[in-house]
Parts: C-alpha cells; structure tokens; sequence
C-alpha cells in the first residue's frame, strides 16, 4: 500500500495549525465533525469559481467564525456585501448558530498551492496542453519567490488510452524537513475522456522556533554563492576540494592520518618567470625522462654535441638537352620474326602438305642459301608437281599388263 503523507498533516502542531478549532465531548464529537465537513461543501459549492484556498473555522457553543482566504474577494463580497449576507444567511439555516465570516485576500496565488493546481485543471479543461500548463506554473512559482516546487498530473494525459502521471520540478522540495513550510495542494481536471488529478508541493522557506539564532547564514543566498564569498574572504587553501574541508570539518577526520601536505608552488621565486609576475615557466620533460628522443639539431643547425652541421644544398634534378639523331651506319639489321607467325604459317603448312616426309627433307637443301620468305611457296610446288605423275602412272600399269596378258 501507498504510505504517502499529506505534507500538511505532517507538520500540525509544529509549524501549523489546526484548520478546525474547536473542543467538546465524546458525545458531541460526531455533530461537530459532520457540521465541519457541510459548511466546507456548501462554500466550495457555491464559491468555486472565486479561487478559494482555504477556510479556516472557530467554534464556540453559540457562534461559529468562518475565515475564507481567497484570490477574487470582489466575487465573494459581492456588490456592496450582498453575496456575503446572502452565505451568511445560509449557513445559519445550515448550523442553526450565529456565523460570522471573515474574507481575506491571497496577495500572491503563484505560491498558494491550492490555487497553482486549480489554474492547472482549468487549463487542462480547456484544452490546454498539460506539459504547457505545468512548466508555465513552475516558472511563475520560482518567480515569486518560491524556495522550490514540484507539480505532478496522472490520468488520460493528452486523451491517451493508457493512463500515466508526469511530473516536473524545480527547486528543493524536502518533504521530510519538518520545519520546512511545504503547501500542497490537489485538484481534479474533469475532462470528457476521464479525470486528471493535479498535485501541487511548494516549499515556501523554513519556519525556525521563535528566538533562534544558530548559524549565521543568509537564506537567501544559495549554495554557490556562499562558496564564492567564502573565496573572496581569503580563506586558508583554495579550490572546491578546500571549500568542502574547511566547511564540513574533514580536518577532524583526518587525525589519524597524519598532518596535510601543503602545496608546492610550480616556477621560479617572485617577479621571476614562474613567481607572482609573471606566467609560470613550462617543465622540461626531457630534462627527468631519459627515454625520450631528443632532437638532433636545432634551429641554428647546432647538434647536441656542439659542433655545427655544414650545410646541405637541395639537390634540384636537371633532364639533360636532347641529341640530335644521326643515321646508324656501323650496326648491321638483322631481320626477326615473330614467334606467333612462325606458328601460323607452320599450321597452314601442314594443312596443305601430304602426310609424306620425303618431300620436306629434299626441300630443305635449297631453301638454306635463298631468303626464307622464297622456301615456302617453291617447297610447296614441287611436291605437288611430283605428286601427280606418280598418281596416274600407277594405276596404268596394271592395265598394261592385263591387256598383254589378254
């Protein structure tokens, strides 16, 4: 179960009072009680349009006094005190006692919680966006002076089909700090798609007993400042980590520590390069590193020996002026052949030649002492013109003989 405490019922009999003051027996207790709950419905009925925040009640045996605080008095008194004889009169119907009633104006409603969350629902009842609504109201607290709030809306936010609760907050708002003075306030938005509760806490500041005198701090003066002041004063060390020990005491936490070191100043003696004149020197790192590469030379081509470097001139490449031609008359020419049209024209002999041999070897004899382009066609020729006696003289042969042997 939710175990949230109304930050007012909290704070009763501390730094608040009772909005009921009255006193009677067990037996009249019931009445009472129930005669409180009727003349709030009744004024919150018919004022709800007036910005009512709160209404206070004393009872005595025969008279009951009502203190209505309220942001429209004009709308509650009415013209010339009519609306207000008029509740008076209905109320005494209501209790069958003498009312009085006491109407008090709120000079500021931005930090009257109560009136922040009805501003809110009436927004949101006007379709106001509730984002909108809530971030315009948080500015306008922390304007007037609020120490902190926060503002928190649940329900079909935006006409949603699943209901969620956003919140936004500025400031602090310490709800367990009895002694802060934390307003808050509820109200429900009704809208045509469902309800939409709106919650309300405003830290106003903190209401210390009466006669104390502690700390002397400014309230009004926020955390960062009184760091800065405390600065300016000239405090013992310097910096946010000695802020925070000189004042949280961690001096005290350190006594079995040992003693605090206190910081060395960098650079050189005062007026010098690294004192107060002027800005302090750069550390040398290659001076305590030996594994760092130093460089050769330096600007003025001194190495770190001490002796200077000659100087080196750029070597600037020149193309060397062009030859006239001259006709080569010593180098002989050789003629060379491809290898490829070696290939082509060995297949294109074979094609044509005769599987026989013989022929090819007595072509070669005469081909050594003539060019080679000459060799092919003569060696193709005679073995065709050899060829083709042979054929015919062949098959006469045998024709001969068998017409003699006839």
């Amino acid at each position: 179960m939710g175990q949230k405490v109304h930050p007012g019922g909290m704070r009763v009999g501390v730094i608040h009072d009772w909005k009921s003051n009255w006193y009677t027996g067990k037996k009249e207790f019931p009445g009472y009680l129930i005669e409180d709950i009727k003349i709030r419905d009744h004024i919150n009925g018919k004022l709800a349009h007036a910005g009512l925040s709160d209404i206070l009640i004393r009872k005595d045996k025969q008279r009951i006094t009502i203190d209505i605080y309220t942001a429209r008095p004009g709308i509650v008194i009415g013209k010339s005190g009519v609306e207000v004889d008029a509740l008076r009169k209905e109320l005494h119907a209501l209790t069958k006692k003498n009312v009085h009633i006491n109407i008090n104006e709120i000079k500021r409603p931005e930090l009257d919680a109560k009136l922040v969350a009805q501003s809110i629902a009436e927004q949101l009842q006007n379709r106001v966006s509730f984002r909108r609504a809530m971030k315009r109201a948080l500015a306008s607290g922390i304007r007037s002076g609020a120490k902190g709030i926060r503002i928190q809306c649940g329900g079909r936010l935006g006409g949603t089909e699943m209901s969620r609760s956003e919140a936004y907050s500025e400031g602090r708002v310490p709800l367990h700090t009895i002694r802060a003075d934390i307003d808050y306030g509820f109200v429900e938005a009704k809208l045509p798609f469902g309800r939409i509760g709106v919650k309300v806490w405003i830290n106003k500041g903190e209401i210390m007993p009466e006669g104390y005198g502690g700390l002397d701090t400014d309230k009004d003066v926020r955390l960062g400042e009184q760091d800065q002041a405390r600065r300016r004063r000239g405090g013992a060390a310097e910096g946010l980590g000695a802020s925070r020990e000189s004042g949280r005491d961690r001096q005290r936490d350190r006594s079995d520590l040992g003693p605090v070191r206190p910081q060395r100043r960098r650079g050189g003696g005062r007026g010098g390069p690294g004192g107060r004149g002027g800005r302090p020197a750069p550390r040398d790192r290659s001076a305590q590193q030996d594994n760092v590469e130093r460089p050769r030379t330096d600007e003025q081509a001194t190495s770190a020996e001490g002796r200077e470097q000659p100087q080196v001139e750029p070597q600037v490449e020149t193309t060397p002026a062009a030859v006239a031609e001259a006709p080569d008359t010593t180098s002989v020419k050789q003629q060379t052949e491809d290898a490829t049209k070696r290939e082509k024209s060995a297949d294109a002999a074979k094609a044509e030649k005769p599987k026989a041999s013989k022929p090819k070897a007595a072509a070669k004899p005469k081909a050594e002492s003539r060019p080679k382009a000459e060799e092919k066609p003569k060696a193709e020729e005679k073995p065709k013109a050899e060829e083709k006696p042979k054929a015919e003289e062949k098959p006469k042969t045998p024709r001969t003989t068998k017409k003699k042997a006839e």
